[in-house]
């Protein structure tokens, strides 16, 4: 199955991985380690909430990959005496097999090497990593129809870390279906934050009208969204509202074809009356 990645030196010398299948290469800009703490670890503020939090905290982990976020997770958390629950989803384990394979050029598996075997072979494991107890599953298939199966009784997120492959390439994985789905998964009483690497205008309408609060990232080409507005540094705001209602590429997409439109009138109304945008 790892006939289509192949390593990649990026422009800062560190190497990822080329998914040959999909046409797309993970991390492209700062490398797996460096994106997965400014992205997620940092943005989503884990330290402060992990040891804030009182039982198992847990993240769903949207696009396993390589396994670079999770692994990097592990590392930033390993102080903190808690217990982590970390459940993946992927279409296959092509990327993190080859990963283990040149482990030595890629560096984030080193270390997690038994880990990542037992996990590929028993799609679970739980280990010590530091003071963190970690339990770690992966479910493989396609996660829109997951998200509508009865089968996936898996705990609510606290976190989630969304790494699907670009929409132009996935569409299916950024539509308003899914991510209504994903939010009708969500425990109102339990807040939850997501973070992805895109700013684009589709998603962040799409996460809207599914029922999140969604802000600009530590960093203005990442987003986050959540079901508190509280989780959120960095609403959305008027001026971005009015720029969403005037571009050319701002209606979500509902099924797997990628397109590009403006907001439909009845979108537009649904998307001004969200809470954040009411005062």
């Amino acid at each position: 199955m790892s006939d289509n990645y192949e390593l990649v030196r990026l422009a800062n010398g560190i190497f990822s991985i080329r998914s040959g299948a999909d046409g797309e290469t993970f991390h492209p800009v700062l490398g797996p380690v460096a994106e997965a703490e400014a992205l997620y670890v940092n943005q989503l503020r884990l330290r402060e909430r992990l040891a804030e939090s009182s039982g198992e905290f847990v993240i769903w982990d949207v696009g396993l990959g390589a396994g670079g976020n999770v692994l990097t997770a592990f590392r930033n958390l390993a102080d903190i005496p808690a217990t982590l629950r970390i459940v993946s989803f992927d279409r296959t384990l092509g990327a993190l097999s080859f990963a283990l394979a040149r482990a030595a050029e890629l560096q984030f598996p080193m270390g997690f090497e038994t880990q990542i075997h037992a996990l590929i072979g028993e799609r679970e494991v739980s280990f010590t990593q530091g003071a963190l107890r970690v339990q770690w599953e992966i479910w493989l298939g396609d996660f829109p129809a997951m998200l509508e199966s009865a089968e996936l009784k898996r705990p609510p997120p606290h976190a989630i870390f969304f790494d699907a492959f670009s929409p132009a390439t996935n569409a299916a994985m950024w539509s308003l279906p899914l991510f209504e789905n994903l939010f009708r998964h969500l425990d109102p009483q339990r807040p939850c934050s997501l973070a992805t690497y895109s700013r684009s205008t589709i998603p962040r309408v799409t996460m809207l009208l599914a029922g999140f609060f969604v802000g600009a990232g530590a960093k203005e080409e990442t987003t986050v969204a959540a079901n508190t507005l509280d989780l959120i540094a960095r609403p959305l705001d008027q001026r971005w509202l009015e720029r969403a209602r005037t571009s050319h590429s701002a209606e979500p997409l509902r099924g797997d074809i990628y397109q590009c439109a403006p907001l439909a009138p009845g979108t537009w109304e649904h998307l001004r009356r969200h809470p954040q945008f009411v005062h």
